[in-house]
């Protein structure tokens, strides 16, 4: 199976990253987002990866076509230009096409233009750019397969982004921290499609989430898979300080891989 990854939007609430970098490819522990994404995926088996790239989309093919120099030690002969490999990290087993699908494309567009790169009759993973979770892949394509329609959206609870306060004629009553399980569910991403999914799809200016999304629901094709656990996206600059900090902790909820 194929994974899609939304890798071309400009990411402009992270403008103080985003302005020289595509939000994807900004850092969590010394590694992109990207990479933590795909290596959940890999994680559970799934190493077939298809990123639709956009802004700054240059970014993202020079890192994975010098993936292997930059993740090894090496020699280089400046009088010659030959180089010699001196110790070579472990490789990771993925193959990865990029794809470019426009600067100003929206969410169903870049999908779209993918089409004719995936296959007509496989399911396909869909996910964004810019969040981890630690979702069990196999049980949600499992659920997927158990009913039939066409998309299954991984439904998440964020934190509530503050506190909830009771008043009465001026006076606290009480003071709650952020609790997460108020919050509303919302597409956490890690999605599963099949491909009738294209007819839903009209053009570059498509936005999945929102016509798309609508008319799968009302007539009965989108159904949603809860996960209680670890959801984070990375929207600003808290977001990813608080990823950061997870990550440095040394238990990051969404690091289901070993070293």
């Amino acid at each position: 199976m194929q994974t899609v990854i939304l890798c071309g939007g400009k990411g402009t609430r992270l403008a103080e990253e985003t302005s020289v970098r595509p939000k994807p490819m900004v850092t969590v522990g010394g590694n992109p987002m990207l990479w933590h994404i795909m290596k959940i995926y890999e994680h559970h088996g799934f190493k077939d990866f298809t990123l639709a790239v956009g802004y700054l989309g240059e970014y993202i093919k020079n890192y994975f076509l010098h993936y292997s120099a930059l993740n090894s030690d090496f020699e280089v002969d400046l009088a010659t230009g030959e180089v010699s490999p001196l110790k070579k990290n472990a490789a990771i087993n993925w193959k990865v096409r990029l794809v470019d699908t426009g600067s100003d494309t929206l969410t169903g567009g870049r999908l779209l233009r993918l089409k004719h790169n995936l296959s007509k009759d496989g399911t396909f993973f869909l996910t964004y750019g810019d969040g981890v979770c630690d979702v069990n892949i196999h049980e949600l394509l499992k659920f997927h397969k158990s009913h039939g329609k066409l998309v299954t959206i991984t439904a998440v609870r964020p934190a509530a982004r503050f506190g909830g306060l009771e008043i009465q004629k001026g006076k606290v009553i009480s003071f709650r921290e952020k609790l997460r399980n108020e919050a509303g569910w919302i597409n956490g991403g890690f999605m599963v499609m099949e491909p009738k999914v294209f007819d839903y799809l009209d053009d570059d200016m498509t936005i999945l989430e929102q016509s798309p999304m609508e008319r799968l629901a009302k007539e009965g094709e989108l159904m949603a898979y809860p996960h209680e656990g670890f959801w984070q996206c990375m929207d600003t600059i808290r977001d990813r300080e608080h990823l950061e900090e997870l990550w440095a902790s040394g238990s990051a909820p969404w690091k289901l891989w070993k070293d």
